[in-house]
């Protein structure tokens, strides 16, 4: 167990040393204080101010930067993407920060989920054991339509983001499926920040990224999506009865002879 915490802190010891570099590099060209992650929404408008002249003449590193600090957040459960999703679009449009962001919050819970299942099992079983059981009893009841199942709570996290990409691998969820359920289902809430950042100037408050408009919004999202899951679901059972009673009856014809 303590292999695998000091395994994972030599590998988040490398991360935050390549992440620092890089930062410091951009923070160099800049007569401004060093970059860090915004906390709230004054800092987030310091830091696009920041970064927007530095873009528009060096496009790719300020890329290679926003992506590097957003996998690291995702890869290691750290809280604040939703206000890095704002910032990709205030730098890089709606459309472009749409697709940037869907594309590295996918990569990111995926590099978890595999830090998780090489380093965190142990520890986020004895840590959250009630939480870990709850959401095995769920993912067995619907292993059948377990894509579906995701999407639901991607679009509606009941079960927070940083939390289920924890367990994934504790609960047996195939990294493919894991994925594309990660892709597919934070995309709507990802478009909502985005878009959000493409009007930050406009905006005196990030509480409209949580207003009960937009959680409405996802609820009927995740609504949508749980409806393949349950016909498949029903279908399974069906098929499953309609089995049974074939095999009782082969049973009753062998008695009979």
């Amino acid at each position: 167990m303590w292999r695998r915490l000091a395994g994972l802190l030599l590998v988040f010891a490398a991360a935050t040393a390549a992440l620092w570099l890089l930062s410091s590099r951009l923070s160099a060209g800049q007569a401004r204080r060093p970059l860090r992650f915004p906390s709230d929404l004054e800092e987030l408008r310091e830091l696009a101010e920041a970064l927007r002249d530095y873009e528009r003449q060096h496009r790719g590193a300020a890329l290679a930067l926003f992506c590097a600090a957003y996998l690291y957040k995702q890869s290691f459960a750290i809280p604040g993407s939703s206000l890095l999703n704002v910032l990709a679009g205030a730098l890089f449009g709606p459309w472009t920060g749409l697709v940037l962001c869907s594309a590295l919050t996918s990569v990111g819970a995926t590099f978890c989920y595999l830090l998780s299942g090489a380093f965190g099992k142990q520890f986020v079983v004895y840590y959250f054991p009630d939480k870990v059981a709850l959401l095995q009893r769920k993912v067995e009841e619907n292993r059948s339509c377990l894509f579906f199942f995701l999407l639901f709570l991607r679009l509606f996290p009941m079960t927070p983001n940083w939390f289920l990409n924890l367990s994934a691998p504790i609960l047996n969820i195939p990294v493919s499926q894991f994925f594309f359920s990660v892709l597919i289902g934070l995309t709507p809430y990802n478009f909502i920040c985005v878009q959000t950042g493409a009007i930050l100037s406009q905006i005196t408050s990030l509480d409209a990224i949580f207003s009960w408009d937009t959680l409405l919004k996802l609820l009927a999202m995740a609504v949508a999506a749980l409806i393949p899951g349950t016909l498949i679901k029903k279908y399974s059972k069906k098929h499953l009865k309609l089995d049974e009673d074939k095999h009782a009856q082969l049973l009753n014809g062998k008695k009979s002879l």
